[in-house]
């Protein structure tokens, strides 16, 4: 599953493009990540922000969490199975380390009166990447090549949040119905009139809109940019896929924090 350091590294290499510096890599940022994780729990009786927000995953760790809204994508016919190469004991920080999957990057907007987030940015595949060049590149590119957004800032950072979404799970369904609300992600591909369509929604989109299974097919071939009457969908013939995402979510002030760490333990 997606992982803190994976949002931290999201913002490193969001940061080091919009500032024009080199960008820690992946393996630094779980290292680093694990360093302080264990200096927050030598010094401190109180965890640090994003050990909280880690404590508190850990005690409601028989939910999973599901991807973020409104996604542009990479399409791809051939997903490879999220691989890991091994699992912690207990006593670390973090899950699993995945060294490759099928991803999206997610950058939102918090609101600083109520905390609420909005969508800024949203960019993933379903190719499975190699996670160190996969999220950097993903996370700089969802931030300044979205379409439907202006590129991301420098001036806007203190104000993101950054999700990642590692999906698996792909199965092909029966049917354009094939797949519950809530649990699935879909991607769908038709062709109709000659012209060939595609589109994908991660898992919590249906949920957070309030739709029907119906309701979501539909807006998802207008997304992909089919123009037909609403009560002639079922007339297409869709070709459905159904997949699972596990996310983790990080807020700038705990990247901030993490990074002023690193830099005032530079040999930690």
């Amino acid at each position: 599953m997606a992982t803190i350091s994976h949002c931290l590294y999201c913002f490193e290499s969001l940061a080091a493009y919009l500032e024009h510096r080199k960008s820690m890599s992946l393996e630094d940022v779980q290292e680093s990540w694990e360093r302080y994780c264990k200096d927050a729990d030598i010094t401190s009786k109180k965890p640090l922000p994003a050990l909280r927000r880690v404590a508190d995953s850990s005690a409601s760790a028989s939910s999973l969490s599901t991807p973020s809204s409104g996604s542009t994508l990479s399409l791809d016919n051939n997903t490879p199975a999220t691989s890991t190469t091994s699992l912690p004991s207990q006593s670390e920080p973090e899950p699993a380390i995945i060294t490759e999957s099928p991803l999206f990057v997610t950058w939102n907007t918090v609101s600083r009166s109520s905390g609420e987030t909005s969508l800024r940015g949203c960019i993933g595949t379903f190719e499975a990447q190699e996670l160190d060049e996969g999220i950097s590149s993903y996370a700089i590119t969802s931030a300044v090549q979205d379409m439907r957004f202006n590129p991301v800032s420098k001036r806007e950072l203190p104000s993101l949040e950054a999700v990642v979404t590692l999906l698996t799970d792909f199965e092909d369904c029966d049917d354009a119905v094939d797949w519950d609300l809530g649990t699935h992600g879909i991607r769908i591909s038709f062709i109709d009139r000659g012209r060939r369509y595609g589109a994908t929604y991660l898992p919590d989109v249906a949920p957070e809109q309030g739709w029907t299974k119906e309701e979501t097919l539909v807006n998802l071939m207008r997304k992909a940019g089919w123009v037909g009457r609403k009560d002639e969908w079922q007339d297409v013939d869709l070709k459905v896929v159904r997949y699972q995402g596990k996310k983790e979510s990080l807020q700038y002030p705990e990247y901030k924090h993490w990074r002023d760490w690193v830099e005032a333990n530079p040999s930690a």
